[in-house]
């Protein structure tokens, strides 16, 4: 694979390339337009995004309401991911005049090491937050009804959801609107209005805690950090998933204040809500602030991270100008300079 370049970033490799490079800097797009040109660019492409999402949306509704929803709202939430998505696409190909893939969702060939470590990943945060309650005795399992079959009913109905619910919230927060928004203003600005959102959405959910909104726009940080090291919203949405599913199902604790009835035990936080998050779920503890500011710290730093060489060869947004910027970039096959915020 290429080293690195002049500026500390790897030059972007053929597809062809068997290795790809180790994780990106943070954002290295070199639009060089002035921040109101770029501000009121990415403005009308999110509105234009947002405006299909709810098109979409409402087109997906209607034969959507013949299936049956249940008691995990699966249907609801797989139409909206679909409407993400075919906005995703037309943005991608109608107005960035770029493979759908470039928005973080190519098919490389570390795709599913990423699905696979992502989740590993997302798993052990949460679990190393729930073990810093356990060696405080703040946190137990006790009997509950069901059966073993039933267990791994739930675990599999739930894994599914989980995973949807997931990409969804990828797809918005961490997808074309996040990527344009880094584009035009840098990454750590548009990190933190993305996760503040991404905080607020969940401003109306139960038992909701000053904490733990405060812990989800922290959250909303480590998330856009995995995008941004890898371009990958496989890699994103993974983490998230084994977050959230290893609490609800594995564990049987509150997510995001909503309870979820595991077969066979439940868990049972006794500490001091600001040390366990009580009723909102380990997001709104202190525990959970820990391993959230550790697990960021560790995306920014290691070297692990891998981007693989046809995810570049697409294009990714944060890392080419959009398509009306004059062409007065870096020559094809240059490695671009950083803008100095990665």
């Amino acid at each position: 694979a290429p080293g690195p370049g002049r500026d500390g970033i790897p030059p972007r490799p053929r597809p062809s390339a068997r290795r790809g490079p180790k994780g990106a800097s943070l954002v290295n797009a070199p639009d060089r337009r002035g921040l109101p040109a770029r501000v009121w660019g990415a403005t009308w492409r999110i509105i234009g995004f947002a405006l299909l999402v709810a098109a979409f949306g409402i087109v997906g509704s209607f034969p959507a309401r013949a299936l049956p929803e249940g008691e995990i709202p699966w249907v609801g939430t797989a139409v909206s991911l679909a409407a993400a998505l075919a906005a995703s696409w037309v943005m991608m190909v109608g107005v960035e005049r770029r493979p759908f893939g470039a928005v973080g969702l190519a098919p490389s060939r570390v795709a599913i090491r990423e699905l696979v470590v992502g989740t590993g990943i997302g798993a052990g945060l949460l679990a190393l937050a729930v073990i810093l309650q356990a060696l405080t005795r703040h946190v137990g399992w006790i009997p509950d009804a069901g059966t073993p079959g039933g267990y791994l009913r739930f675990a599999a109905w739930t894994l599914a959801f989980f995973a949807l619910a997931a990409a969804l919230e990828e797809v918005l927060f961490r997808g074309y609107p996040f990527q344009v928004l880094v584009r035009a203003v840098g990454a750590w600005p548009a990190m933190l209005l993305s996760a503040l959102l991404f905080a607020a959405v969940h401003a109306g959910n139960p038992n909701v805690r000053p904490l733990g909104l405060a812990n989800i726009c922290l959250a909303g940080v480590l998330l856009s950090v995995a995008y941004l090291r890898t371009r990958s919203l496989w890699f994103a949405t993974a983490i998230h998933l084994g977050w959230n599913w290893t609490m609800s199902t594995l564990l049987d604790l509150p997510v995001s204040g909503l309870d979820w009835d595991t077969p066979l035990y439940t868990g049972v936080e006794t500490g001091p809500d600001w040390w366990t998050g009580g009723a909102f779920g380990p997001e709104a503890g202190v525990t959970g602030a820990l391993v959230l500011a550790a697990g960021t710290a560790w995306l920014l730093r290691t070297g692990r991270l891998v981007v693989a060489s046809e995810v570049l060869a697409l294009r990714p947004l944060v890392d080419d100008p959009p398509a009306e910027a004059p062409p007065d970039g870096p020559s094809s096959g240059e490695a671009p300079s950083a803008r100095g915020d990665g």
